[in-house]
């Protein structure tokens, strides 16, 4: 069943021992578009502290209560290895919360690539469906990009629909319009051409008639 990711933003995670935090943002890859991680808030009363988690350790939402189980404990997750969910998650990092977590790599069959963000060219666009260059990016900084057709503007994203069994993204909420005659449009993620970072913007394949 597909569901807005942001349907999930502020649910409270559930270690094995009890209530851990709240999940506050997600990361994909940019290339097959699979939620691979999601950043859980397990800080206290005035402090924050993010912490990022396979989505291979949580059970299946439950979207009434806003609920995700985790087969994690407390200790694990918060002392689990420092990651900057606001910038792309270099290969480095993840082995680091490979290692740690004992998560399988999903990565083994992929050449094993690592481009730190530091190395990444300004206005550099990453196309999305090549076998390099693998990024995760946050679900929270791509919010709110504008989406392009090849002979125009189509709207602004909105938000992420994702197939809750395998956890892939399969649509862009788009809004379109103005303020006063907006509409809200899925487009698949298969019609995205390439994603600007520098740019804040999803180029699609196609002209506007076909969206």
């Amino acid at each position: 069943m597909f569901r807005s990711l942001g349907d999930l933003t502020g649910a409270s995670l559930i270690a094995t021992d009890g209530e851990i935090g709240r999940i506050c943002n997600f990361l994909f890859d940019d290339h097959s578009w699979q939620i691979r991680y999601s950043v859980v808030d397990v800080g206290q009363w005035l402090t924050r502290r993010e912490v990022v988690i396979s989505v291979s350790a949580i059970d299946q939402p439950d979207w009434k209560t806003k609920r995700l189980g985790t087969r994690l404990t407390k200790e694990q997750l918060r002392h689990g290895p420092d990651v900057d969910s606001h910038k792309p998650v270099s290969r480095q990092q993840e082995i680091a919360m490979r290692e740690y977590f004992g998560w399988p790599a999903y990565w083994d069959t992929i050449v094993d690539k690592v481009f730190p963000p530091s190395l990444i060219p300004a206005g550099r666009e990453f196309p999305v469906h090549t076998g390099e260059d693998n990024h995760l990016r946050s679900v929270e900084d791509v919010i709110g990009y504008e989406v392009w057709a090849s002979d125009g503007l189509v709207g602004c994203l909105e938000s992420f629909i994702v197939d809750e069994a395998v956890w892939h993204i399969g649509y862009l909420d788009v809004k379109t319009g103005d303020w006063l005659q907006s509409r809200s449009v899925l487009v698949p993620t298969s019609w995205v051409k390439s994603i600007s970072w520098a740019d804040h913007r999803v180029n699609l394949q196609h002209a506007r008639a076909r969206i």
